[in-house]
């Protein structure tokens, strides 16, 4: 018994310390899109290894737990659910990274101030940062009510996207030499939409292992 809570509190630590990186990375990837600043952008690149090296050390401890300790019920939904959020985590750095990308490779100078000014794209992160946090806390305090409050973040965050997507057409059509930054500026925000459903799954995962409920794609066809 003593073996397997130590095993569980070795997983927690790990994904924990995974998860503060990874949420580090999308506030940094806010900053450096916002503000242009191609240093910041540079030091999340630098950080990229570090979250895979993380999910290897996170994946490795849960094939650990499986062989060694044969869990069942509520520990084996635990591990299973840990082994999703930790893929998950390591979508959302790459998405992370990408915007960075976007800066260094893409990113002539800061956004346009009037462009700026009709997209919603700080409104964005604050989500996606927001839902982050939730899910972290979610999981902390086994809290799947808490975790459930995600899924209406993502509707806001989809939202967002679709009416930047609309903005930032109207903004390329009336400034025909902004077209190909508008491209590449249509994909960084792309990659904030998917970090928001990246949460989501977080959010479900982390319901199945509290109430031993399946919950994907049943909040989309209650929306509906």
């Amino acid at each position: 018994m003593k073996h397997t809570e130590d095993s569980i509190r070795n997983i927690k630590k790990s994904l924990a310390e995974m998860w503060s990186l990874v949420q580090s990375q999308v506030e940094k990837s806010s900053a450096a899109l916002l503000d242009g600043n191609k240093e910041l952008a540079h030091e999340i690149t630098s950080r990229e290894k570090l979250v895979d090296s993380y999910e290897l050390t996170v994946d490795r401890e849960c094939e650990n737990f499986f062989a060694l300790l044969t869990p069942v019920a509520v520990d084996l939904r635990m591990i299973l659910s840990i082994i999703k959020i930790n893929n998950n985590l390591e979508r959302i750095g790459d998405f992370a990274d990408g915007i960075a990308h976007f800066v260094i490779h893409n990113q002539t100078e800061k956004i346009n101030t009037e462009l700026l000014g009709q997209l919603q794209i700080r409104e964005m992160f604050d989500e996606v940062i927001c839902m982050l946090k939730l899910c972290k806390s979610a999981l902390a305090n086994e809290d799947s009510h808490m975790a459930g409050k995600i899924f209406a973040k993502d509707t806001v965050v989809d939202r967002l996207n679709t009416e930047n997507v609309h903005r930032l057409a109207t903004y390329m059509e009336q400034n025909p030499d902004a077209i190909l930054d508008g491209l590449y500026l249509h994909s960084a925000i792309r990659r904030i939409e998917r970090i928001g459903d990246r949460c989501n799954n977080i959010a479900e995962d982390i319901i199945f292992y509290l109430d031993a409920k399946v919950m994907k794609h049943l909040h989309t066809q209650d929306e509906q």
